[in-house]
């Protein structure tokens, strides 16, 4: 009997989830010019509203993630999806710093949960051999969002105002949720479309069965393996939310980037993360087969996270800013080419738990996240220099390649 391919819907769903959330994400940050001479907000309140989302999406990642490990992923992610294009639309509510920072941060709320979520959902629906890739697509997707909204939202706002394009992108959300609480099913035996061949490949050497008992909170929480991919994760994120909100703002002011090429260059890292995404997760599936589960993730996560850090520092030095710009898109999507072994070794890792263990990692990468733009403001104020955020930023890459170096993927979880 040939094999169904049921699973590569669920990847396709995925990858328009990934889509869509950048998109959502990445357009304060296009219209925060508009925002802050409307509002009349400073930089630094402005970075406080890029934080907004970041806390509250780390504040409520893990009861998300144990929510999809306890119910199934089917209604978590519906109700995830629909919370946050909600309040995308209110942000067009907004009429000062206050109101503008509980709707964002409402909107972090709503948010928190979609990528653990769908990693669990790959670890129900995918093979071990396929989990990376499948990641990797997934994050293809997601950065995707984020290198064709520039863009798309720039265009928008040659004929819509500011507080319209959160309406517009606010309601492609609710059609995905409706479709995928229509046709999913949280355990691929449940779905009708699903053969018995391909049943059989999903479920071979998957040891796990779907969680719905207690988790071992102390096991997850002082495992080494998950302090250093929260380490690690800690760092990726830090860096990698330089270009989902400060980017625009630095290609305009420091690198002199007109409004015909902001669009484009701004959304030159999000493209790298594609090229990155795809290229990391089939990178650590293949090298998994050739060389061992550890070496497979070690080899691809540390290298993305070394080449990051350089291209960050050259990028922060260069003196023509066109190559300042590449650089610093190249440095992106190394780091997001670490993405697939990451997720992955969170499946590998985590048993039944794959839901939490992903929300323990993504939490402590939004604490990174939420810092981000903070220093990055703090620091620009105090010394007036831009490279010192963004060298910064390269040391602590570097840093997070040691954390490979001791991750073994190997070694899972102790459930009791």
């Amino acid at each position: 009997m040939i094999a169904s391919r049921v699973r590569y819907k669920v990847l396709a769903f995925g990858v328009a989830l990934g889509a869509i959330t950048y998109m959502d994400r990445i357009a304060i940050s296009i219209t925060s010019k508009q925002i802050t001479h409307d509002l009349g907000l400073t930089d630094q309140q402005m970075g406080y509203v890029f934080s907004a989302f970041t806390l509250a999406y780390g504040l409520f990642e893990i009861p998300t993630g144990w929510w999809g490990d306890k119910v199934g992923t089917r209604s978590v992610l519906m109700r995830i999806v629909s919370w946050w294009s909600m309040f995308t639309i209110l942000t067009a509510t907004a009429w000062s710093f206050g109101s503008l920072l509980v709707v964002r941060f409402l909107f972090g709320i709503g948010e928190a949960g979609a990528w653990p979520n769908s990693a669990k959902t790959f670890s129900r629906w995918f093979p071990k051999t396929e989990r990376g890739r499948a990641q990797g697509i997934f994050f293809m997707g997601a950065h995707g969002g984020g290198a064709y909204s520039p863009l798309l939202i720039a265009w928008m706002l040659t004929f819509l105002p500011w507080r319209m394009v959160f309406v517009v992108l606010g309601s492609v959300g609710f059609v995905w949720a409706f479709a995928w609480y229509r046709w999913f099913r949280s355990e691929p035996g449940d779905h009708p479309e699903v053969n018995a061949a391909e049943l059989a490949l999903i479920r071979e050497g998957r040891e796990e069965q779907a969680s719905h008992g207690n988790v071992p909170w102390a096991n997850i929480l002082m495992d080494r393996n998950v302090i250093l991919l929260c380490i690690m994760y800690f760092v990726q994120t830090y860096g990698f939310y330089f270009y989902l909100t400060w980017m625009p703002t630095y290609l305009e002011r420091i690198r002199g980037f007109k409004a015909t090429d902001l669009g484009l260059f701004a959304g030159a890292p999000m493209v790298a993360c594609m090229v990155a995404d795809l290229t990391g997760g089939i990178a650590t599936d293949a090298m998994t087969k050739r060389f061992g589960l550890r070496l497979g993730r070690t080899i691809a996560g540390g290298s993305g996270f070394v080449f990051a850090g350089l291209f960050t520092i050259l990028g922060a030095g260069a003196a023509d800013p066109t190559m300042a710009a590449l650089y610093l898109a190249l440095g992106a999507g190394w780091g997001a080419f670490c993405l697939g072994a990451a997720w992955g070794t969170c499946l590998d890792i985590s048993g039944p738990h794959a839901g939490v263990v992903g929300a323990v990692m993504n939490t402590a990468g939004q604490v990174g996240g939420f810092l981000s733009p903070i220093v990055l403001a703090y620091l620009i104020r105090e010394t007036g220099d831009w490279n010192t955020p963004l060298n910064l930023t390269g040391v602590l890459l570097l840093i997070g390649a040691v954390c490979w170096i001791f991750i073994n993927p190997t070694r899972k979880i102790a459930l009791h």
